[in-house]
């Protein structure tokens, strides 16, 4: 099929109510999430933070159409161009600035037009396309418009998506199974005596060094990065250019506290290895634990809600935008001493090895598509010849 337009491979383009829709009432039963540009990471859909809606505004909000499995989901700004796939038992409407594209069947593949829209030529064109005098958008025409590559035959497009599926359903797979283990890794701290409490001050030690690109040989190494506010807890890839404007690098284990407008502070166990470095911004405070505790026990402990809760109470700032958790407050605030773990915290060590390591993969695994991706779209390399090479990995 040739002098396509992406209307073309569509049965609905469906723009949102561009309005944002209310959060349920406390007591009220959802009936669903609402999702925006936030909830759209790596080229997936993430409910992590989307806030649930009540029956009322679900109805409302998918009036023009209630996406189904296998719709595709696009934001037209902040930013332009990403893309999720709508998966079974999604109960979503949208947000501001999102579009939903419901695939033709008789005309292309739902997975292969994710992936098509993933791809290096359309995410340029999108991005090409984008006006506006402070954020870039798109208007509901120029996506309908959006013209689109020759495409192969349906069966062509479903080997393609079938392949570059199973990596990102083992990318799924591994983060339920880390997600399960730091549930685990949890609910073993909390079990602890929380009669035997220290100073967060006495068990680590802030970092208050910046190691930045410059002093790093950043070429040959994979980075991954730790927004603030990611809507998931594992680390987003990002590319090479991303690393030249960033504040700070951490080359070695750390756990991250967030500090900016903590509702409830967030806390991340990061491991780097020897291919790949964390960056990171200020927005962060950076610990390392003292001699006989692990960055995993260090982690379990100021996860644990009652640590950051008391933390969120001893911000300081004028207004909710600018409120910051200070350094001192967070080493002087108490957590259950992780010296006293015996067992457990071999079991704790444990459970984050295992964590760290179907990361690592995944890692491997979003690197392999996204280099598959671009050539078997653009036909330059054959589906029975990546289908050999995901078999090894997936």
């Amino acid at each position: 099929m040739k002098n396509l337009v992406l209307e073309d491979l569509c049965e609905l383009v469906v723009d949102c109510k561009n309005r944002t829709p209310p959060e349920v009432a406390p007591g009220e039963e959802p009936a669903g999430y609402a999702i925006g540009t936030p909830h759209i990471i790596n080229g997936r859909i993430s409910l992590a933070n989307a806030k649930k809606v009540s029956r009322n505004t679900f109805d409302t909000w998918t009036a023009r159409a209630v996406p189904q499995e296998g719709d595709v989901v696009l934001t037209r700004e902040a930013p332009v161009g990403r893309v999720g796939r709508v998966e079974e038992g999604m109960k979503i409407c949208l947000g501001q600035r999102t579009m939903l594209l419901r695939p033709d069947a008789q005309r292309t593949d739902s997975r292969y037009l994710h992936y098509l829209l993933l791809s290096s030529p359309i995410q340029d064109r999108l991005h090409s396309q984008g006006s506006g005098s402070t954020v870039a958008h798109l208007r509901v025409s120029q996506v309908r418009e959006l013209r689109i590559p020759e495409v192969p035959t349906l069966g062509e497009q479903r080997r393609i998506g079938a392949v570059l599926g199973a990596l990102d359903d083992k990318i799924t797979i591994n983060k339920r199974i880390a997600t399960a283990a730091e549930e685990i890794t949890l609910a073993i701290a909390s079990s602890m005596r929380w009669d035997r409490r220290v100073r967060l001050g006495e068990i680590c030690s802030l970092r208050k060094e910046q190691c930045t690109p410059q002093e790093l040989d950043v070429d040959v190494v994979d980075h991954y990065s730790l927004p603030a506010y990611d809507a998931e807890k594992t680390a987003d890839h990002v590319s090479p250019a991303s690393i030249k404007s960033a504040k700070f690098i951490i080359p070695e284990a750390a756990i991250l506290l967030s500090k900016l407008n903590p509702e409830i502070p967030r806390v991340w166990n990061v491991e780097p290895d020897e291919k790949t470095l964390a960056l990171a911004s200020t927005e962060f405070l950076v610990l390392t634990p003292i001699l006989g505790v692990s960055t995993h026990q260090l982690w379990a402990v100021a996860a644990q809600h009652d640590f950051r809760s008391t933390l969120a109470s001893r911000v300081t700032g004028t207004s909710k935008s600018h409120q910051r958790v200070r350094p001192t407050e967070a080493l002087a605030t108490e957590v259950v001493d992780p010296r006293q773990l015996g067992e457990e915290g071999q079991q704790i060590d444990s459970l984050a090895e295992k964590t760290a390591l179907v990361r690592k993969e995944n890692r491997t695994l979003a690197a392999l598509r996204d280099n598959l991706l671009p050539q078997l779209v653009s036909g330059r390399l054959h589906v029975r010849d990546a289908e050999k090479i995901v078999e090894d990995h997936a």
